[in-house]
């Protein structure tokens, strides 16, 4: 007979395990959605004169969405060093677009991986220290997706547009049609694979899409026939895009796990010159620390925890992302590599807005600087050189009046904190935030693929692609 104790034992046991198995269950999915090259008025919720996004927008109806979301840099490699590590991209050695992902970091997938969810990448990469069009990334590559965290991975080195070329883990491979909607199918098929495995998924979603060479399907620039055709194809990028969002949020429904699955989009960097223009009357496009070049569309869709739609004019940005998806799986800190430029968005997305941010938002990118801390801008055009600009967002979001002189005690303060923070960052980059204390590799060069010996089997077969036909024309 069981003795009454041993019961109990026993008993306690069993609890313990439905508990442990139903925290696992409930966990929730991640999906983390990033187009490249869209700008801040890219989007119909914010009035576009002619561009359609009604799938964004019934996310942006159903969910939260960032007013203020900045992205990580002006550009793309930087702002997707920000995004995995939650980190300004100085810290991390991605300077610039084409700057490598140094391994010493302590990336998201990383983090996710180890505590048990299923990881996988799809789309554009950029993180390899390779320029030029996106080619599929060589199975050998030593800063390919699945160093960083990820287990299953189908990606490009940078930009791609119809009919790509992709790398599954290692492995070429040809597709035909619009890469934004191929991607997200693609992205679904690993989703239900976990879903099937009872097992959380992360999954990052990097799209190739407005950004050049723009080639949309006829059908997708029926709307602005009366644009030029680079415009017309920017803007009917953005529609198959739009399109692809769509499937990706009727997909997670069908497999029944939409009410349990985070998804969280934004752009890369702020819009391109294209007419009509990109940015919605904000300073300054890609390239710039100008709110036209930082500032970019965010929204978050999670069922089960956002009921009603809310809208934050709080301070944001993609280094937060990092850092919120820690609280919300419950991660130890020790899971980010300190120091972290983000913060926490849990309580904002669990209804509880704040007015303020508590630490600023701070930006390096090749020899300009800014500083956003709530209601006023720090910018400079010159590290170092003391010279500053000071714009008040909310009197002025368009940035048309310098008020650093009218203001110099604000001016004073916002000095001193954008000098403190860009002094860690010098150290960040000589490698102090490791545990090794220094850099255990140089900062690889910047190529150009068609440097790289891995690719020159396949010169001959990709010159009859367009979109390689410059690079590939010497050759």
């Amino acid at each position: 007979m069981l003795s009454l104790s041993r019961f109990l034992f026993i008993l306690t046991i069993a609890v313990a395990f439905q508990i442990c198995n139903a925290a696992e269950n409930t966990r929730p999915n991640i999906v983390l959605v990033m187009s490249d090259d869209q700008g801040w008025g890219q989007v119909g919720y914010y009035d576009h004169p002619l561009l359609k996004t009604p799938n964004l927008d019934e996310m942006a109806a159903n969910g939260m969405r960032f007013d203020r979301f900045d992205a990580g840099a002006p550009v793309c490699s930087p702002t997707r060093a920000s995004f995995l590590t939650g980190r300004a991209n100085d810290r991390t050695g991605v300077y610039q677009h084409g700057n490598a992902l140094r391994l010493q970091e302590r990336p998201m997938p990383r983090a996710m991986q180890q505590a048990g969810y299923a990881t996988g990448h799809f789309g554009k990469w950029h993180l390899n220290g390779l320029r030029g069009p996106g080619v599929p990334i060589l199975g050998n590559d030593k800063y390919h997706p699945g160093r960083y965290g990820y287990d299953y991975w189908l990606s490009v080195t940078n930009f791609f547009d119809m009919n790509p070329t992709l790398s599954r883990n290692g492995s070429f491979e040809e597709f035909n049609g619009d890469s934004s909607v191929i991607i997200v199918d693609e992205a679904l098929e690993f989703m239900e694979r976990q879903s099937n495995a009872d097992k959380p998924f992360f999954t990052t979603i990097w799209y190739g899409s407005p950004h050049s060479p723009m080639v949309a399907s006829d059908s997708d620039q029926k709307a602005f026939t009366h644009l030029k055709e680079t415009d017309r194809n920017h803007y009917g990028e953005l529609v198959a895009m739009d399109r692809s969002i769509g499937n990706l949020r009727k997909g997670l429904r069908e497999l029944g796990i939409e009410k349990n699955t985070l998804v969280w989009f934004c752009s890369d960097n702020g819009g391109l010159k294209v007419t009509p223009e990109s940015v919605n009357g904000l300073r300054g496009r890609k390239g710039t620390v100008y709110e036209g070049g930082l500032r970019v569309p965010a929204i978050i869709e999670w069922p089960n925890v956002i009921s009603e739609a809310a809208i934050s004019k709080t301070p944001a940005g993609v280094v937060d992302i990092f850092p919120t998806i820690v609280a919300i799986a419950g991660l130890p800190k020790s899971a980010m590599l300190q120091p972290q430029d983000g913060q926490s968005l849990q309580n904002s997305i669990e209804g509880r807005i704040p007015k303020r941010r508590k630490k600023p938002l701070s930006f390096r990118f090749m020899e300009a600087g800014a500083l956003v801390d709530n209601q006023y801008k720090l910018v400079t055009q010159k590290l170092g050189s003391g010279e500053y600009e000071m714009y008040d967002l909310a009197k002025d979001p368009k940035e048309g009046t310098n008020v650093i002189d009218s203001r110099p005690e604000i001016a004073k303060r916002l000095v001193a904190v954008f000098e403190k923070w860009s002094k860690t960052v010098d150290a960040s980059d000589e490698g102090k935030d490791y545990p090794e204390g220094r850099l255990t590799d140089p900062n690889p060069r910047r190529m150009f693929w068609t440097d790289l010996p891995g690719y020159e089997p396949y010169f001959e077969e990709w010159k009859k692609r367009p979109e390689y036909e410059s690079r590939l024309k010497d050759k």
